[in-house]
Parts: structure tokens; sequence; C-alpha cells
């Protein structure tokens, strides 16, 4: 009979970094194909870049590229801190800090995303 793990922050974290990698692959590859490929980096302008952040969708889906690439790295540089450091009180500190990080750079991206693009007013 296999043992039941109690879920706590630590399997909560691995689990999501499992989840978040596997919505990572199509996310970001439809991004490089829809960006590189089909559009092409030379038609890209803030005309472009205002129609499709207009449309809730696109912003969703960014949202959700921002989200899941940033945690999945913030998660993975937390693990390399666990190998550089070993005190636990020095391990805690760190990875609260690491979260305001993550929590303030999300939301800085979060507003640009919900701001749009004012092609008005570049010059």
């Amino acid at each position: 009979m296999a043992s039941q793990v109690k879920p706590n922050f630590e399997t909560t974290a691995w689990r999501f970094m499992r989840y978040s990698g596997i919505l990572l692959i199509p996310l970001a590859w439809f991004h490089v194909y829809l960006q590189d490929v089909i559009v092409g980096v030379h038609a890209i302008d803030i005309d472009y870049v205002a129609v499709r952040l207009a449309d809730a969708g696109w912003v969703t889906y960014n949202f959700l590229l921002l989200l899941f690439a940033f945690a999945h790295g913030m998660y993975g540089l937390r693990q390399v801190m666990f190998d550089l450091v070993h005190k636990p009180s020095t391990r805690r500190i760190l990875s609260i800090l690491m979260l305001i990080f993550w929590l303030v750079v999300s939301a800085i991206g979060a507003t640009a995303l919900a701001m749009g693009a004012r092609p008005e007013l570049v010059q």
C-alpha cells in the first residue's frame, strides 16, 4: 500500500513547477511561432502591439505566459539558492525576498498588460 504525503508548501511548489512547465511548452512555442514565423519581427510595431493588447484574450495569454515563465524561473532560482545556502533562517529570508520580488515584477507586468499600448503617445 502506498503512503500518502501530506501536502505542504514544498509539495505544492514541486507540483506547480511540473504543471507550469508542461503549460509553458505550448504557450512559449506558440508565442515564438506567431511572433517570429507568422507575423515576423520586422512587422511588429506599436500599432501591432496596441491591437494585440486591446484584446482581452491576448492579454490573458500574455499574462499566463508571464506568470508561468517567471514563477517557473524564480522557483528554479530558489532551488539553486537552496543548494548554496544551508542555514534555515537565511533560506527562509531569501525565499520571502524572492517571493516579494516575484509578486512585484508580476504586478508590474500585469499592469503593463492591462494598460495596453498607446500609439498616439509615441512620437
